[in-house]
C-alpha cells in the first residue's frame, strides 16, 4: 500500500514500476546509441514511450528527455562546436516554432503516431543522404526550419538534422558536438511550444528526472565506446529493432 501511496506521489502518473523501469532503461540505451554510433537513439525512446505514453504526452516528454541527453552530449564536447553553424539553425528553428505553435491542435493523435511509425521505417531502410546542407548560411537556416517544424509531429528527427549535417569528410567529435547541440536547442524550442500550447511538465517531474539521469549515463557510457563498436553491425541491428518496434505501432493502429 505504501509503494503505491509513493509511487504515486512521486510520479503523479498510471505507470507500473515495470513500465518506469522500462523507460528509464531505454533512455540509458538511446543515449548510449546516439552517443557511439552517431544518430538512432532518439528515434528508439519515442518508438518505445509510444507503448505506454498517448501521442499528446509522448511528442514532449520524449522532447525534454532528449533536450537533456543531447544538452549533457554538446557540454561534453563543447570544445568542437561551430557556434555560427548552430545560430544559424537556431534561426530557423525559431521561425519554425513560430508557424508550428498554431498548427499543434489541428493535428489528430493518429496522425502523430502515423508520422512516428512511418518516419522511423524510412529512416531505417529509405534513403536519407548526407545533403551536408550546413556549408552555407542559408542552408544551416534551412535545415533549422525544416527539421524543427518536422519534430512537432514526428519527435524524433535525428536523422534529419543528421542527413543536414553531415558529410563524408567530417570528424567524428565536431559531428557529435554540433549535432547534440543542434539537437538540444531544437527540443528547447519543441518544449516552448509544448508549453505555450498548455502541456504541464509538473505531472511527469518523477519519470522525466530518472530518464534523464540514466540519459546522462548513457551518453558518458557511449562517448567512451565511440569509435570502438563495429559500427555496421550495430547499426543493421539497430534498424531491425526499430522496425520490429515501428510495426508493432501501425499494427495497434490498424487494430484500435
Amino acid at each position: 500500500m505504501m509503494d503505491h501511496a509513493f509511487l504515486n506521489s512521486f510520479f503523479h502518473v498510471s505507470l507500473s514500476y515495470m513500465d518506469i523501469a522500462v523507460l528509464v532503461f531505454a533512455s540509458f540505451l538511446g543515449s548510449l546509441v546516439t552517443a557511439s554510433l552517431g544518430v538512432g537513439g532518439g528515434a528508439f525512446l519515442i518508438i518505445v514511450m509510444a507503448e505506454f505514453l498517448a501521442p499528446v504526452v509522448l511528442i514532449p516528454v520524449h522532447g525534454l528527455v532528449q533536450m537533456a541527453s543531447n544538452a549533457g552530449r554538446a557540454w561534453l564536447t563543447r570544445s568542437s562546436v561551430d557556434w555560427d553553424l548552430v545560430k544559424a539553425f537556431l534561426l530557423g528553428g525559431v521561425l519554425a516554432s513560430l508557424l508550428g505553435s498554431f498548427g499543434l491542435h489541428l493535428v489528430p493523435e493518429t496522425v502523430i503516431q502515423w508520422c512516428i511509425a512511418v518516419f522511423i521505417l524510412y529512416s531505417c531502410w529509405g534513403k536519407v543522404p548526407e545533403v551536408g546542407l550546413s556549408a552555407s548560411f542559408s542552408g544551416r537556416v534551412g535545415g533549422g526550419f525544416v527539421t524543427t517544424l518536422a519534430t512537432l509531429f514526428a519527435g524524433a528527427t535525428g536523422p534529419l538534422v543528421a542527413s543536414w549535417l553531415r558529410t563524408k569528410s567530417m570528424d567524428r567529435f565536431y559531428y557529435t558536438a554540433n549535432f547534440s547541440t543542434c539537437m538540444t536547442l531544437q527540443h528547447m524550442l519543441k518544449i516552448m511550444v509544448f508549453s505555450f500550447a498548455g502541456f504541464s511538465f509538473a505531472q511527469w517531474f518523477g519519470l522525466l528526472f530518472l530518464m534523464v539521469i540514466s540519459g546522462f549515463i548513457g551518453t558518458k557510457v557511449g562517448l567512451k565506446v565511440l569509435g570502438k563498436l563495429p559500427e555496421k553491425q550495430m547499426k543493421l541491428l539497430f534498424k531491425c529493432i526499430l522496425t520490429l518496434l515501428a510495426g508493432r505501432l501501425i499494427y495497434r493502429l490498424l487494430v484500435a
